[in-house]
C-alpha cells in the first residue's frame, strides 16, 4: 500500500512514531475501567469521552479513506475505534439505567445521526477533490472545538496554584503525540492533519511550562496571634474529606484533550468548585460563667 511506502520516509516515520504514542494514550483509561469492573459500578464516571473519542476514530477513518494512501491514519483510528467500543461496552455493563440511557442517547446522536450527516453530505453533496477538502474541514473544525479541555486544565492550575491536576508524564505524551501527527501532515502534504496538531503542541508546551513553575510554588504563610491558634487553611484535598462532599474513586477522569488525527485523553484529578473562603473554619466564641460555690 501506498502508506506503507518509504517513498516518503518522513511522513512514514512521524506517522509510524505516531501510531505508537497514540496506542500507548488510548490504554490511559484502563486503570479507571479497572476500578469500574472491581466495584461493579461506573461510579462517578461519564460516558461522554469515550463516545466522543469513538466519533472522532470513525470520521478520521472516513476521512482516510475518501483521501486514500492514509494507511497509517486507518490502522490506529481502526485499532482505536476497537478500544473505545471496549471502553463503551463496559461502561454500559456496569453502568445504571439513566446513566445507560443517556449513553444511548449520545451514541444514536452522535455516532449515529450525526456521522451519518457527515457521510451523505460527503458523498453525495460534494464531488472529486472537494470531498478531501470538505471533510478535512470538518474533521479540523471538530478538532479545535474540543480545545477547551486543555483551557479548563490550565485555568484550574493557575487558579489553586497546584499541578495535581495536570501530570508530568501525560502531558509530555500529549505534546509528543502532536509534534509526530503535525510533522506527518507536514510531510505528507496534509494540512487538516497538521493545522490542529499545532494548536495541540502549544498547549502540551504551555502545560508542561506551568506544570515547572507551579511545581514549586510557595505558599503563603498564615500569621497566628498568640492569644488563639488560628487553624490552617481549608485545602481542596481537605474539603474531600467532608461529609456530604461528592467524592470520586482516586478523583481520576478522562478528558478529551486533541481529537488530530486520533482522540488524545488526559486522565486527571477532578475536584468540586469549591469557595475556599466559605469553607473556612468559622470563629466560635466561647462565654465562661462563673458558679458560686
Amino acid at each position: 500500500m501506498a502508506g506503507l511506502s518509504l517513498a516518503n520516509p518522513g511522513a512514514f516515520t512521524f506517522g509510524l512514531l505516531g501510531n505508537i504514542i497514540s496506542f500507548m494514550v488510548y490504554l490511559a483509561p484502563i486503570p479507571t475501567f479497572r476500578r469500574v469492573y472491581m466495584a461493579r459500578s461506573t461510579l462517578d464516571f461519564q460516558s461522554v469521552p469515550y463516545v466522543v473519542a469513538l466519533f472522532s476514530a470513525m470520521l478520521w477513518i472516513f476521512y482516510a479513506l475518501i483521501k486514500t494512501n492514509s494507511f497509517l491514519l486507518i490502522t490506529i483510528n481502526s485499532v482505536g475505534c476497537v478500544i473505545e467500543s471496549v471502553y463503551i461496552i463496559m461502561f454500559l455493563i456496569f453502568a445504571p439505567p439513566k446513566a445507560r440511557m443517556r449513553t444511548f442517547a449520545y451514541m444514536f446522536l452522535l455516532n449515529g445521526v450525526v456521522f451519518a450527516g457527515i457521510v451523505l453530505f460527503t458523498l453525495f453533496l460534494s464531488h472529486g477533490i472537494n470531498r478531501a477538502t470538505i471533510l478535512g474541514w470538518i474533521c479540523v473544525t471538530f478538532s479545535v472545538s474540543v480545545f477547551a479541555a486543555p483551557l479548563s486544565i490550565i485555568r484550574l492550575v493557575i487558579r489553586t496554584r497546584s499541578v495535581e491536576f495536570m501530570p508530568l508524564p501525560l502531558s509530555c505524551f500529549l505534546t509528543a503525540s502532536a509534534v509526530c501527527w503535525g510533522l506527518y501532515g507536514a510531510f505528507s502534504h496534509d494540512l487538516y492533519i497538521a493545522m490542529p496538531n499545532i494548536l495541540g503542541f502549544l498547549f502540551g508546551v504551555g502545560q508542561i511550562v506551568l506544570y515547572l513553575y507551579y511545581r514549586r510554588s510557595p505558599t503563603t504563610p498564615i500569621p497566628v496571634t498568640p492569644a488563639a491558634t488560628t487553624p490552617p487553611p481549608l485545602t481542596v484535598k481537605d474539603a474531600m474529606d467532608i461529609s456530604g462532599m461528592i467524592q470520586l474513586p482516586e478523583n481520576l477522569h478522562v478528558a478529551i484533550v486533541s481529537m488530530s488525527p486520533v482522540p488524545v485523553v488526559e486522565v486527571r484529578r477532578i475536584e468540586p468548585e469549591l469557595d475556599l473562603e466559605a469553607c473556612a473554619p468559622v470563629p466560635v466564641s466561647v462565654k465562661t460563667v462563673e458558679v458560686a460555690a
